[in-house]
């Protein structure tokens, strides 16, 4: 018995749906445009349907305009027809998706958007189609060749699932949604760890290691020890940031053998100290560190550079698990 080689089998899985994908990025026209513009301006929610692998690809768009924060849920074409349609309102847009655009599921469901005036967005390979017809902005994704005896959904699903992650990013454009928007959808997970920025870590008020950059290093020694963070920040008598101080400098001075006694705190200091936004990335604050070879980043506000509202040390970043 030949034996069957399986990886050659996934390749060719693969350049289907490559080819597939390359029939729809050549297909996208104006009517795309009208699409994207349409959810964005939506004043209800975005409501999407499909039977069978469709639904399933339904459920997964539906959950990614809601992750950049518009409002979305899918609804099963089945129930639909047995009181869910009750949840669709007129100042909903409805995305119903079906290769064939013929399946006898959804005919209730056009019926419906068409007698309540529901704005309707048909997903579909058939302009011939019941679903075609009926939809007020029509897209149309190519018809492909499936693997699998051709009949398996698979590269007319991925098209469908690539079409609505390009619809949800085009709103995601169009509504100039930043990280900080993105953030407030995804507060936990590897995606909102990514997300925490510097403000979210850092130390702040009492916890920041302040001192007078007059100050004699005797006493700031004293002061490194009992805030137990192995680093100080100098400001001058305007409270603007001029230095910092950490231990490996001080251990570097005594190796040397050079005595702190008669020295103050400007004279040991690293002027100017690297400085970040408040609402940098954690993840950026701790590349920045690795880049330098430095253990602690000051942190400001805005334009306010010299103006130290707070301390990120890399064991702030670590200890959450942000790498």
């Amino acid at each position: 018995m030949k034996k069957i080689n399986y990886k050659n089998i996934a390749k060719d899985v693969i350049d289907l749906e490559i080819k597939a994908l390359t029939k729809l990025k050549k297909s996208l026209n104006k009517n795309f445009d009208e699409a994207v513009n349409a959810i964005v301006n939506c004043q209800s929610k975005i409501i999407l349907c499909g039977v069978g692998k469709s639904g399933i690809i339904a459920n997964k768009i539906s959950a990614t305009l809601s992750s950049i924060g518009t409002p979305s849920f899918s609804l099963s074409a089945n129930d639909c027809s047995h009181g869910d349609m009750g949840s669709i309102s007129k100042k909903d847009i409805l995305i119903l998706i079906s290769y064939s655009g013929n399946s006898i599921e959804l005919k209730n469901i056009i019926n419906y958007a068409n007698r309540n005036k529901v704005l309707l967005i048909g997903i579909t390979s058939k302009k011939n189609s019941d679903l075609y017809k009926n939809s007020d902005i029509k897209l149309i994704t190519p018809e492909v060749k499936e693997a699998g005896l051709d009949m398996v959904p698979t590269s007319s699903t991925i098209n469908q699932l690539s079409l609505g992650d390009a619809l949800a990013i085009s709103t995601l454009k169009k509504k100039k949604i930043n990280n900080s928007d993105f953030k407030k959808y995804h507060p936990s997970g590897s995606i909102g760890e990514k997300l925490k920025t510097v403000d979210d870590v850092m130390l702040k008020n009492e916890k920041i290691p302040f001192i007078n950059e007059n100050t004699s290093m005797n006493k700031a020694l004293k002061i490194m020890t009992k805030k137990k963070l192995g680093t100080l920040i100098a400001r001058n008598k305007k409270k603007y940031t001029t230095g910092i101080i950490t231990d490996g400098q001080i251990r570097r001075f005594n190796s040397n053998n050079v005595s702190l006694n008669h020295l103050k705190v400007k004279d040991v200091m690293t002027k100017n100290p690297i400085k970040v936004e408040r609402s940098t990335l954690a993840t950026k604050a701790l590349s920045i560190m690795n880049e330098k070879k430095i253990t602690s980043l000051c942190v400001f506000n805005k334009n306010k550079k010299f103006i130290t509202i707070g301390i990120v040390h890399v064991h702030n970043i670590l200890n959450k698990e942000i790498y």
